[in-house]
């Protein structure tokens, strides 16, 4: 499990004083960025050498408790399953020991015009 610490600033907010619903994605992204860096994979080499980007494919969040200015959370990911050409992992948000949103994504690799490719293979041999 990565765990991606997270602070709650006042612009993460919305009119009533809680974390906005699109601020979680943006949150469990950089949790996924992060995890990715950690696997020892560089994606702006990915990019330019391979010419290959993750992307999210699919999305099914599920927002459980609100989050406030202030707060202390973290991400934590987990990798669910991983084929040659899906990577799916589960996300969730953590104020302490209470889950206050959770998702599970899915990411592809693609080519620069979209064409879908497998995934790099040092990523699929160190988390399959």
């Amino acid at each position: 499990m990565h765990i991606y610490p997270i602070r709650v600033y006042y612009e993460d907010t919305d009119m009533a004083g809680i974390v906005y619903h699109a601020n979680y994605l943006k949150y469990i992204e950089r949790a996924r960025s992060d995890w990715v860096r950690e696997q020892g994979l560089d994606q702006n080499a990915m990019r330019e050498e391979d010419g290959i980007v993750f992307v999210v494919r699919r999305i099914e969040a599920d927002y459980l408790a609100t989050a406030k200015f202030d707060d202390r959370l973290e991400v934590r990911t987990t990798v669910r399953s991983v084929t040659g050409v899906r990577l799916v992992m589960s996300q969730d948000v953590m104020r302490g020991e209470e889950l206050v949103f959770r998702a599970e994504v899915t990411a592809v690799c693609v080519t620069s015009d979209g064409h879908p490719v497998r995934l790099p293979e040092a990523l699929r041999l160190k988390v399959h």
